[in-house]
């Protein structure tokens, strides 16, 4: 496997952005070492939080002060090909299986439990998979603007034009895309901070050829292993707590399936977080902060 690394200098001077590095390694599937960055923030209970792409854990720059503040320890992974993490260079070394495999290694290699977890995007995807596989690690949860689709519902259209855009566009700017699907402007750098991880194109495969990797036929190389996960979810009783945003067009109403199938998700204060575009974090980082506070306030009440 071809792996590439951003070089450090990429991520000088990142606005809003002052956190030490963090690295574990896991196994790529093919022998190689794989290097995964993380923030790792204060002490207390574990609040993990997943993003998705093409962004990095640069969207939860706002959430973690508050979180740490708060009393969490917060912990947040770029996932492999994002931000700092190493980055095979091939499309083809991606699948989803690996990703859930690589971020189930790094959680174990962390020896990271009792988390609440806030996941959105393709980190609901992937840090689903990790709840339904490894429920006993996990206290509670805050599914954003996510799902874990089988490929047997038909995806919406904004997706097929999404992965469209992702697969043919001479290059991936991420800084442009997270301003596209934010309800706030962005400074020059702040989409800076976004672009810093793809200096140069040849690192953007991983961010590339994620929606491809989204089950959207039935007879996907995952649809099983999604099918299984959603059992899964169907038995996790601990608290669950979707909080969508008021703008999405992607994912919007897949809240609804959470809380019908879920257990766990009954009796919470679900909620739609309003003025928030696809990318909640950068609209509204004190309302995502208070729903993990909130969610792993209901942790307590249900032992009490």
């Amino acid at each position: 496997m071809d792996i590439l690394r951003t070089p450090d200098a990429s991520f000088d001077s990142l606005e809003g952005y002052p956190f030490t590095p963090h690295y574990a390694e896991v196994d790529s599937g093919e022998g190689d070492r794989l290097r995964i960055h993380y923030i790792d923030e204060g002490s207390g209970p574990i609040a993990l939080l997943m993003h998705g792409q093409p962004s990095w854990s640069y969207l939860y720059r706002n959430v973690v002060p508050i979180l740490v503040a708060a009393g969490f320890r917060v912990v947040a992974p770029d996932l492999v090909g994002f931000g700092r993490s190493d980055k095979p260079a091939n499309q083809a070394d991606y699948s989803y299986a690996r990703h859930v495999s690589w971020m189930t290694q790094w959680l174990q290699e962390l020896a990271l439990s009792d988390i609440t977890m806030f996941c959105q995007d393709w980190g609901g995807l992937i840090g689903l998979r990790l709840v339904a596989d490894m429920p006993d690690r996990f206290l509670s949860v805050v599914a954003a603007n996510t799902g874990l689709p089988t490929g047997d519902q038909q995806m919406p259209e904004a997706f097929h034009a999404w992965a469209k855009w992702c697969a043919t566009t001479p290059e991936l700017n991420a800084g442009f895309v997270v301003q596209g699907a934010t309800t706030t402007d962005l400074s020059e750098g702040v989409i800076a901070g976004y672009n810093a991880p793809y200096p140069e194109t040849s690192l953007q495969a991983g961010a590339r050829v994620f929606p491809s990797l989204v089950p959207a036929r039935p007879d996907d190389p995952e649809a099983q292993a999604q099918r299984d996960a959603w059992k899964g979810l169907m038995s996790f009783d601990k608290p669950f707590l979707t909080a969508f945003s008021d703008t999405d067009p992607i994912t919007g109403g897949g809240d609804r399936i959470l809380v019908k199938l879920v257990p766990g998700a009954e009796g919470m204060s679900h909620r739609t977080i309003e003025n928030g575009g696809h990318f909640l974090q950068e609209d509204q980082p004190a309302a995502v902060a208070q729903a993990v506070v909130d969610v792993y306030a209901a942790v307590g009440e249900r032992d009490a």
